[in-house]
């Protein structure tokens, strides 16, 4: 056979089919190596078993929803019931009076606040104690007649409150009984369902004795208007704290706004009708907009979930805060600085700060770090910050100093790697030009990686607002929506709570079937899709920033 030819028999390079054609012999092993089981080759089963990992994160998240949404609508019509019977019952009504209560009360506390600056200026003195106490005696008998005012207001209100309980009570038994019925039908006992009798409630009937209570309540606010009017009038007692004249004159103009306020309540209560349906939607934008999270109350239970979000944002802040300046600073200077020895060293450690359980950086914020903070805020030397020194050791600022160290390996290898895919030709061409390492890092690198970065901030905001343990131990537990808007920075050093937080908090003790219960699964319903929408939000920054970079 001539060399042109070719042979059936090559060294190494070609295999003979069985139809006589030539193959090239690595196509013809591979051919040969090949395993099928149930129709499947080896290459197709390893495709099909991690291409099918998306499928099942599909198929999780969609059971996690399912699950949520299921225990979480039946918080709807239990709300609208909640709700209606806060309306039927009177307790909307009587909480009319118990806002203009807890208004007088609350201008009382600047009183309060008054005499502690004045009796803490005399004692700083070294005055007696004897002594600051007497020289507070006019002070105390100027407080003694604002709270003497609203004394008539507290006794409308507490019999009015009698009455309204009453009727909630029995529209709460009403309730139970239907229940009762419920669980009998289902269970095939229908002549036990139907011995169960359900008492008619005559609302109207039921809340005439609030109604009937109106002229007096009216000739109680003009008794209060005018005792209130006449305090204002009367002369200042005297003070020796600047500070404390100028609250005097807020307090004062405090009073003017809260008797104007009257005429309003009254035509409010005036105008309000048990009987007028509550609409629906109410479920979903009290609990969206609700300023109060109360449970277990003995007179209403509020499900706003407006305080718990807040703190949940607040202590979120705080952690990328500390932690955005300190993760993106250590990933710059192991990616563009430091030393080989340098990123050996440390890169692990800060690596390693994810490995920490949460339940033991919670335990180390309340005997650690909480005590510490609150020791370091009394230093003399912090003094003229205007909110030091901080009253709880167990405050957002402390959570979120905990979740800054929880969020920085996240926020660090993320960003370290945007770093490391910025082309090595933008870093050449910057140097060629005669830029200096500074110059190339602040406008080349950290501009090409900007995408990456932002991503890696928005995971790590991700790790912050879904974490548990340490939001539960740490935050100070007190359901609030932060008050910036009159303590400035310094309501980052009060208590809170947060959306992660209270289900953990409230979910061991809320019965089977209860508005709590279906009250925490929309709770996790609503952080469930922030967390969606904050990874949403990164993964599409990453594709963005993989297009710019292709």
């Amino acid at each position: 056979m001539n060399e042109g030819q070719g042979s059936p028999v090559t060294s190494g390079v070609s295999s003979a089919t069985p139809e006589g054609d030539f193959v090239p012999l690595h196509e013809a092993l591979s051919k040969r190596s090949r395993r099928r089981f149930l129709g499947l080759t080896a290459d197709d089963a390893v495709k099909y078993f991690f291409g099918g990992n998306a499928t099942i994160a599909i198929v999780v998240l969609f059971l996690i929803m399912a699950l949520l949404v299921k225990e979480g609508i039946g918080f709807v019509p239990l709300n609208h019931f909640n709700l209606s019977i806060y309306r039927e019952a009177g307790l909307e009504y009587v909480d009319q009076i118990r806002g203009q209560v807890k208004g007088h009360t609350d201008l009382g506390r600047t009183l309060q606040t008054i005499r502690i600056n004045e009796s803490q200026a005399l004692l700083a003195k070294a005055v007696p104690l004897e002594q600051v106490n007497a020289a507070m005696a006019p002070l105390d008998a100027y407080m003694g007649r604002f709270d003497d005012a609203i004394a008539p207001h507290n006794g409308l209100l507490s019999d009015l409150s009698d009455v309204a309980t009453g009727i909630k009570e029995k529209a709460q038994e009403n309730l139970d009984r239907l229940q009762q019925r419920e669980i009998l039908t289902k269970g095939g006992l229908i002549d036990q369902a139907k011995a169960i009798s359900i008492v008619q409630l005559d609302y109207a009937r039921e809340t005439k004795p609030l109604r009937d209570a109106f002229p007096q309540y009216r000739q109680l606010n003009v008794a209060l208007s005018d005792a209130l009017q006449q305090f204002v009038a009367d002369p200042d007692p005297a003070l020796q704290v600047a500070a404390d004249r100028v609250l005097l004159a807020d307090f004062k103009v405090g009073v003017g706004r809260y008797i104007g306020a009257f005429p309003e309540i009254e035509r409010q209560m005036a105008e309000w009708d048990a009987l007028k349906p509550v609409p629906f939607y109410r479920s979903i934008t009290s609990f969206l907009f609700g300023p109060d999270w109360i449970t277990a109350s003995s007179w209403q239970d509020w499900f706003g979930v407006l305080p718990l979000f807040f703190g949940s944002l607040a202590v979120s802040a705080v952690a990328l805060a500390i932690a955005v300046p300190f993760s993106i600073g250590a990933a710059i200077y192991i990616n563009q600085i430091a030393t080989r020895w340098e990123q050996r060293l440390i890169k692990p450690y800060i690596e390693f700060i994810a490995a920490i359980p949460s339940v033991v950086l919670g335990f180390f914020g309340i005997a650690v770090l909480g005590t510490a903070l609150r020791s370091l805020s009394a230093m003399k030397f912090l003094a003229w910050i205007p909110f030091f020194p901080m009253a709880e050791r167990l405050n957002i600022f402390t959570a979120g100093c905990l979740l800054a160290l929880m969020a920085t390996p996240t926020i660090f290898t993320l960003a370290e790697d945007a770093l490391n895919n910025v082309p090595r030709a933008f870093v050449e061409a910057s140097t060629a030009l005669g830029a200096t390492r500074w110059q190339t890092i602040s406008r080349i690198i950290i501009p090409a990686s900007l995408s990456g970065v932002v991503s890696a901030i928005l995971l790590g905001l991700g790790r912050v607002i879904g974490e548990t343990m340490v939001v539960l131990l740490c935050i100070g537990g007190r359901i609030q929506i932060p008050d910036f808007l009159h303590h400035g920075l310094a309501a980052f050093f009060e208590p809170a709570q947060a959306m992660t937080g209270i289900i953990a908090q409230e979910m061991g003790e809320a019965p089977a079937g209860s508005i709590l219960r279906h009250a925490l699964f929309m709770d996790g319903i609503l952080l469930f899709l922030m967390a969606l929408v904050i990874n949403y939000g990164a993964q599409m920054v990453v594709k963005r920033y993989r297009i710019s970079i292709g």
